[in-house]
């Protein structure tokens, strides 16, 4: 059994330190074993701090991320810092699911992933949000929504670009906030003022496209910024109270599972709002579908996936919230890992070996 065991004195401040950190937290949700208070579930009895019943605990209701296509590039795109963005990134810079709702399903007819949105960079992000919305609220009666600008750098423009957008995006009734995909290296000085604006205004945060803290490993996906950049990106965010939630990949070519694990402890600091993880996903038409067809790129399997997360979400600290745990890639995109297809079977596994384990977020942090 992995778990944790403390006596009262210490669940009770365990208790205070994390309504401190915003974390919506039951303090009845604990088993008692002989003695010994053994700390356990989250909202609904998870094993990790997931950002959705903390968005619904934060608002009072279902809350869904609408994704939005704002019309973007990359500096490692348009010559900037370097050419053809990262090597696993698609040609709609991982915007997929920007857009008009399509189905997505396997052979079987199973629906594998969330349903398949068609970018439409030309919509304002109002329109994007409406058209979302009339599909979620099939689902969720009257859902509110978090705008989230999510493909390519959503940053990466002159303040008088990004504020309009971002602003029409709030009119949406709905609306309680914004999520802002981006590089570390791109929120200069007018951006990060344009941020704690709207940070006053809404309940905002900023993602960050880290995927490793080696730059070894950058240099070999092309993602064109050092963690340098990052350290300093995370600085200037956390001098200005705004939420940061950093992206990271498992499998990139020639890490190790000590290396990947060392990626998630380097970025697990006090100011760390959220945390996404996902396999490496080999997509069509992109550098890394070249070098996997060389067999440049060995792939990992479900079970060792699965294994990995659980050892990274035992270090996260228990506050931090956590977007994702696996990706999705459109079939039609998707090369390999064929089994990353089904989301919800890894996520079920990842369940099973947390409760296997006996083990929940942060009990080795």
């Amino acid at each position: 059994m992995y778990g944790f065991s403390l006596n009262l004195p210490v669940l009770i401040s365990i208790i205070s330190s994390v309504k401190h950190q915003e974390l919506y937290f039951n303090p009845r949700q604990y088993i008692i074993k002989g003695k010994q208070i053994i700390m356990l579930l989250f909202k609904n009895g998870a094993r990790y701090h997931s950002i959705g019943p903390y968005l619904t605990e934060r608002f009072g209701r279902r809350t869904f991320k609408a994704a939005i296509d704002g019309g973007f590039t990359c500096p490692n795109r348009d010559g900037t810092k370097g050419r053809g963005g990262c090597i696993y990134c698609s040609e709609k810079g991982s915007g997929e699911y920007a857009g008009i709702v399509t189905d997505s399903r396997s052979a079987d007819g199973r629906i594998t992933v969330p349903l398949r949105l068609e970018a439409t960079a030309t919509a304002s992000p109002y329109e994007q949000i409406r058209s979302q919305v009339s599909f979620i609220e099939k689902k969720w009666p009257s859902p509110l929504c978090i705008a989230y600008f999510q493909n390519f750098t959503n940053t990466y423009a002159p303040v008088e670009i990004l504020e309009p957008l971002y602003r029409n995006a709030l009119t949406w009734p709905n609306c309680v906030g914004l999520a802002i995909a981006t590089r570390p290296d791109c929120i200069d000085d007018s951006v990060l003022r344009l941020l704690e604006q709207l940070n006053q205004e809404t309940f905002l945060w900023v993602e960050l496209g880290l995927q490793t803290t080696s730059d070894r490993t950058a240099a070999i996906i092309n993602r064109c910024c050092s963690m340098q950049d990052y350290e300093d990106c995370v600085r200037r965010l956390g001098r200005s109270g705004i939420r940061y939630v950093t992206h990271l990949m498992f499998g990139l070519p020639g890490e190790t599972p000590a290396t990947m694990l060392k990626s998630v402890a380097d970025i697990c600091r006090d100011g760390l709002f959220g945390i996404k993880l996902h396999m490496l996903n080999v997509l069509k038409d992109t550098p890394l579908e070249k070098m996997w067809l060389q067999e440049q790129v060995p792939l990992m399997s479900q079970e060792e996936y699965i294994s990995l997360v659980c050892d990274a979400l035992e270090i996260i600290p228990r506050h931090v919230t956590i977007h994702r745990l696996t990706g999705d890639a459109p079939l039609d995109l998707l090369r390999a890992p064929l089994w990353s297809q089904y989301k919800k079977d890894v996520l079920n596994g990842i369940n099973k070996e947390m409760k296997r384990r006996g083990s929940v977020q942060g009990c080795r942090a």
